[in-house]
């Protein structure tokens, strides 16, 4: 099991290459807060529905300062063609390293909960994803999580997901972006 962790923690800053070869500084050199995002496989018809929200609101998120990055259980190749063309940078981590480093974990129950049902239907009908081809890298099991780090590196929010569609909406994240600036005065 890998340790999770807590509103309060400070990461170390360290730098991810997305699968367009772009280096991410995290946490943002440029003073912005970041949004982490831990999704599950390259073509996840859950992830997928989920995103676009967060697409359709990449304006927003942006002019409050946030800079997204979504880092995937797969490898870049097989990433492109169904993340390829999101405004925010996405990473393949297939080996997990970041998912181990912020206690990110796979259980049966990320698709076995009825919870997520309803997503996995609505996102396999969708029409903007392309067809899933085999297995999954690194299975279908994946678990989402969420994290909001401050300019600083220190984790204002955490969030594990319980199953495959337990993460926040666009609205928790600017919503604890918020909270978090009014309570410090930034």
């Amino acid at each position: 099991m890998n340790q999770k962790l807590s509103p309060g923690n400070t990461i170390d800053p360290f730098v991810v290459r997305t699968i367009h070869g772009k280096e991410v500084s995290i946490p943002d050199r440029e003073g912005r807060w970041t949004h982490l995002q831990f999704r599950r496989f390259a073509g996840c018809p859950i992830c997928n529905l989920h995103l676009q929200t967060f697409i359709r609101n990449h304006h927003d998120i942006e002019q409050a300062g946030i800079g997204e990055v979504v880092f995937f259980h797969s490898n870049d190749a097989s990433l492109l063609p169904y993340q390829g063309h999101f405004p925010f940078d996405v990473v393949g981590d297939p080996g997990k390293k970041f998912y181990k480093q912020f206690g990110v974990e796979s259980s049966p129950l990320a698709i076995l909960n009825p919870s997520a049902w309803g997503a996995m239907v609505k996102g396999n009908l969708a029409r903007d994803k392309p067809p899933m081809k085999g297995f999954p890298e690194n299975g279908p099991f994946g678990l989402p999580a969420d994290f909001l780090l401050s300019p600083e590196g220190k984790l204002v929010a955490v969030h594990y997901g319980s199953h495959a569609y337990d993460q926040w909406s666009v609205e928790d994240v600017l919503a604890k972006l918020k909270r978090e600036t009014t309570r410090n005065g930034k």
